[in-house]
C-alpha cells in the first residue's frame, strides 16, 4: 500500500431483510467514513448476483464501490475455507479488485487469507442466551468465533460489556482486540420522508412509541404487549407502532406468537406491526415518537438506541450493562421480564410529552460520528501493521 492512497476495504453485503441492523451498521459506516476519512478508504462491498434493491443506497454512499460475485451468494466458499484454509474464489475476486484489507462479519474467508483481516463480533448472544439458540446453531456460531480467533485475526468489538464478555468465555485468546462504539450518521436521502406525512400514511395517533426491532425471539416483544395490557387495566393511554423483518430462522412462528397474545388481550389499536418498511420511513418514525422503546435481552451496542440519541428521543430501555453504558444512564429502564416497571415508564412519558414533535441531530451528533469513523480506521490500520510483521 501506498502513502496517500485510499485503502481498499472488502465488505460483504448484509441483506436487510436477514439483518437489519448488520445493514444499518454498514450503511452508517460508509456515511461516516466518507464524511469524515474520504480519500483515506474505499469501502467494497461484495455481494451475491441477486437482485438486492437495499444495495442502491448504499452504492449512492461517496467512494463506496459494489461488486456482484457468485463467489458471495449465501455460504459459497465456506467449506473450502474451512477445509483447505482459503475461500478461493472470493480471495480471487479479492485480487481482481486490489483489495488491502478485509473486514469480517458472519463470515470466514480462511486462515490463509492474504489480507489483513479485522473480524467483527456484534455480541455474545449465543452464549448469554443459548436456549435460544437450536444446538446446531449455537455450535455453528461458536465454532465461528473459535476459527477467527485461532486464525489470529484482530477482533472488533462495539462496548466494553461486549469486551468483558470476550474475555470471559475466550480467557485463551491472544488477539488484538479493538472496542469501536459506532455512531450513526444517516445519509440526507434517508431523512428525506416528512414525519408528519409518514405518520399519517400508517394512521398513528400523534403521540406513538417505537420499537423498529426485528421479530427474533431474544428482541423480547412480548413484555411490551403484557405493559401495554396493564397500562389498558390502569385506564392509560399509550401506542406503540412496531416495524421490522418478521422473519426469524431460529424459532418459527414468534412473530405470530407474539401478535396472537396482542390479539387474545384486545390490544390490536395499542401494538401495530407496520411491517418491514423503508429506511426513510424507520427515520420518519423515529424523529417524530414519544419515545424509543428496546426490550431486548442482549445487545452488543443496539442500532436503534444509537439512531434514538442521534435525535434526542426518549427512550425506555432494558436494563443490560451495555444498554447504560451506551447511554451514560440518561435513559429509562426495565427489567426484560418487568412488565409492570415498563407499564409506569410508557404512562410517565406519554403524560408528560408534547405532541406533535420532529427532532433534528442533537449538538454534538457530528463529533460522536467522527470519532467512529476515527477509531474504525485506526483498527483497520493496526490490523494491517500487525499483518505485515
Amino acid at each position: 500500500m501506498n502513502p496517500g492512497v485510499p485503502v481498499r476495504l472488502a465488505f460483504t453485503h448484509i441483506p436487510r431483510r436477514v439483518w437489519a441492523g448488520g445493514y444499518n451498521y454498514q450503511s452508517n459506516l460508509f456515511a461516516a467514513l466518507s464524511k469524515f476519512r474520504l480519500g483515506e478508504f474505499t469501502p467494497v462491498l461484495f455481494a451475491g448476483t441477486g437482485d438486492e434493491a437495499d444495495l442502491a443506497p448504499l452504492a449512492a454512499i461517496p467512494g463506496v464501490e459494489v461488486v456482484r460475485s457468485a463467489a458471495f451468494e449465501g455460504r459459497a466458499g465456506l467449506a473450502a475455507a474451512l477445509a483447505l484454509g482459503l475461500d478461493r474464489e472470493a480471495a480471487a475476486e479479492f485480487r481482481t479488485h486490489r483489495i488491502d484489507a478485509v473486514f469480517e462479519s458472519a463470515r470466514f474467508f480462511g486462515w490463509r487469507l492474504p489480507y489483513p483481516a479485522v473480524a467483527w463480533f456484534p455480541d455474545f448472544q449465543h452464549r448469554r442466551l443459548p436456549q435460544l439458540f437450536p444446538a446446531t446453531a449455537r455450535w455453528r456460531r461458536e465454532a465461528g468465533f473459535r476459527i477467527q480467533i485461532a486464525s489470529g485475526r484482530t477482533v472488533m468489538l462495539s462496548s466494553e460489556s461486549s469486551h468483558r464478555d470476550f474475555r470471559k468465555f475466550y480467557p485463551g485468546a491472544k488477539n488484538e482486540v479493538c472496542v469501536v462504539r459506532f455512531a450513526t450518521g444517516p445519509s440526507p436521502a434517508f431523512l428525506n420522508a416528512s414525519p408528519a406525512e409518514i405518520v399519517a400514511q400508517y394512521q398513528l395517533p400523534e403521540k406513538y412509541f417505537y420499537l423498529p426491532n426485528q421479530f427474533y425471539t431474544h428482541k423480547n416483544h412480548q413484555v411490551v404487549v403484557d405493559a401495554l395490557a396493564i397500562v389498558a387495566e390502569r385506564g392509560g393511554e399509550a401506542v406503540v407502532c412496531a416495524s421490522g423483518s418478521t422473519e426469524e430462522r431460529r424459532e418459527r412462528g414468534y412473530f405470530d406468537e407474539v401478535m396472537e397474545r396482542v390479539r387474545n388481550r384486545g390490544l390490536e389499536r395499542r401494538f401495530r406491526h407496520l411491517g418491514m418498511i423503508p429506511i426513510s420511513h424507520v427515520y420518519a418514525l423515529l424523529r417524530a415518537c414519544t419515545g424509543l422503546i428496546n426490550p431486548s435481552r442482549s445487545e452488543g451496542w443496539s442500532t436503534t438506541v444509537e439512531e434514538a440519541k442521534s435525535f434526542g428521543v426518549p427512550m425506555i430501555l432494558s436494563d443490560l450493562d451495555v444498554h447504560r453504558e451506551q447511554t451514560g444512564g440518561t435513559a429509562s429502564y426495565f427489567g426484560a421480564d418487568d412488565p409492570a416497571t415498563l407499564a409506569d415508564h410508557l404512562m410517565r412519558v406519554a403524560q408528560g410529552s408534547e405532541a406533535p414533535v420532529v427532532r433534528s441531530f442533537v449538538p454534538g451528533h457530528d463529533d460522536r460520528v467522527a470519532a467512529f469513523a476515527t477509531n474504525f480506521a485506526e483498527t483497520v490500520r493496526h490490523a494491517i501493521r500487525t499483518f505485515a510483521r
